[in-house]
């Protein structure tokens, strides 16, 4: 029996074990909790859900917590980042993924605590060790925000 088999997940789910091997962030800064829809070089939805014990709730705001526009884009990018690194199969060890540019960057709806943040991150174009994306933050139905960014896969600092 395999790993999907017995969790119940799909051939296309990424865990949040597989999340911490491929990307470097770690709480509070890892901004994703899960992933499902991998579609090689092509696509990926990340998941977060947003519990009040975000570290970022303290500040913003007390009393209306929202979550700062900055992580949520950060939660695409990261998303972005797991597709580059689960597509071209990057070391982990010899690799790092930065995030180089965000466009046509919109906020549309506020996220707050109890949400379920659902993160769609496709790829516009692939170029050597480049990658352009198109990502959609969703709380259910509900655009959350938008932006089109960019990383690039370069050789981990020794």
């Amino acid at each position: 029996m395999t790993e999907t088999e017995t969790t119940g997940g799909s051939a296309t789910d990424i865990d949040i074990h597989e999340v911490m091997r491929r990307i470097p962030h770690r709480p509070p800064f890892l901004m994703i909790d899960r992933a499902e829809r991998y579609v090689p070089s092509q696509s990926l939805m990340g998941i977060k859900c947003v519990t009040i014990n975000e570290p970022f709730f303290v500040g913003h705001f007390p009393g209306a917590p929202v979550m700062p526009g900055v992580l949520i884009v950060e939660a695409l990018a990261q998303t972005g980042g797991l597709l580059m690194s689960k597509s071209w199969d990057a070391d982990p060890e010899g690799k790092i993924i930065l995030f180089m540019s965000v466009d046509n960057c919109r906020f549309r709806h506020p996220v707050r605590p109890g949400d379920v943040l659902r993160l769609d991150v496709k790829v516009l174009r692939a170029r050597a060790n480049v990658v352009k994306f198109a990502g959609r933050a969703l709380v259910g139905e509900r655009l959350a925000a938008e932006a089109e960014f960019a990383a690039m896969l370069v050789d981990a600092p020794k």
